[in-house]
């Protein structure tokens, strides 16, 4: 008995075990510190997809080495191929909107003859147009004009930290390999983890977990995903160049829950710019359609049961953009919604009696 109490307050001993555990600690994150991004990654996508591995698994006679080879396939078709494909438009595409961007120095205000077509207030506004254009429309394009060169190089520059982000999707792709073969066996370990920590308040965090990066991706990525398309195919028609671009951009905006508007909006000028109202008028129709479009969608994908606060959305892009990169605009709004809704679920269990 002497001797249990005497290991028991052994004050040292249990210093000492607790630094070598967090030494330890410490250096396997070290270690698996250049592949966690990856890691993350990859095990998003695996949960997200999982219920596609599975039925997949039941129709290709219980073989999970066939349904993974289909997923893999999958997943080179529909997302490594598409986003290397981007990254080398944005390459390409480069240099030439630089150069564009930066000799506009002859740039004026149109004519816009063809608001004397309009009936009634054509006239007036043709008139209101060019006497806004003699007191002060020179001034404001002599101010503006510097910045459109800087504003294009900054973002185009962006393109050359995409080479990275190609490294990490074929990592992704190997881990989500490994993470389909042993889903089972990884997320059991998982789940015994946490139920080790908070016992069967541990395993509802790991469900709930899952749960919130479903309703991010299919409600949040989605969505931004489909406006973004439409967008950039509406603005190929119309005859917009860099469509390319502005689809990219379309797609980070509705992440950040911003809208299409702000890329289709200064479209919709330039069409007018440019002299061409029909265009112009059938791209500012659609324009209105597909800002609503959010509102249908996204809630259809999330469901009553993940219902997510938007500032997190928007704080968990902005802020995984500039912490993690291009990989930030997934991963960060998924940490900060599982995060709320773990720090939601512990504040009511205090609450009630």
């Amino acid at each position: 008995m002497n001797n249990l109490q005497q290991e028991y307050y052994d004050l040292p001993k249990l210093i000492f075990c607790i630094l070598f555990i967090l030494v330890m600690i410490i250096a396997s994150f070290w270690i698996i510190k250049p592949f966690i991004i990856d890691l993350t990654w990859a095990g998003i996508v695996v949960i997200v997809t999982w219920p596609l591995l599975i039925k997949l698994q039941v129709l290709l006679w219980k073989r999970r080495f066939l349904a993974v080879i289909i997923m893999t396939l999958l997943l080179i078709l529909f997302f490594i191929i598409p986003i290397s494909l981007l990254v080398n438009s944005l390459l390409t595409n480069s240099l030439p909107l630089i150069i564009w961007a930066s000799s506009r120095a002859n740039m004026h205000f149109p004519e816009m003859k063809w608001l004397n077509a309009v009936p009634l207030v054509g006239g007036k506004v043709y008139n209101s147009w060019h006497s806004l254009i003699a007191s002060s429309g020179n001034e404001v394009l002599i101010k503006l004009r510097p910045y459109v060169g800087k504003t294009a190089t900054w973002f185009v520059s962006q393109a050359a930290y995409l080479g990275r982000f190609i490294i990490h999707l074929t990592l992704m792709l190997l881990f989500s390999i490994l993470f389909y073969f042993r889903g089972e066996q990884i997320a059991q370990g998982i789940r015994y983890f946490a139920m080790r920590l908070a016992n069967k308040n541990g395993d509802f965090t790991i469900i709930l977990a899952i749960q919130s990066i479903r309703a991010v991706t299919f409600g949040v990525v989605v969505t931004a995903l489909v406006q973004a398309i439409l967008g950039g195919i509406t603005l190929a028609i119309v005859g917009i160049p860099y469509v390319t671009l502005l689809t990219v951009l379309m797609f980070i905006l509705c992440i950040v829950q911003l809208g299409p508007l702000l890329v289709l909006i200064p479209a919709i000028i330039w069409l007018y710019w440019d002299n061409n109202p029909v265009w112009g008028s059938m791209l500012l129709v659609w324009s209105c359609i597909l800002s609503i479009f959010d509102a249908v969608l996204r809630p259809l994908l999330i469901r009553k049961s993940a219902n997510l606060p938007m500032i997190l959305i928007f704080f968990g892009v902005i802020g995984g953009l500039l912490s993690l990169g291009m990989i930030g605009l997934f991963i960060g709004p998924m940490v900060l919604v599982i995060s709320y809704h773990l720090l939601s679920t512990w504040i009511d269990e205090q609450i009630k009696p």
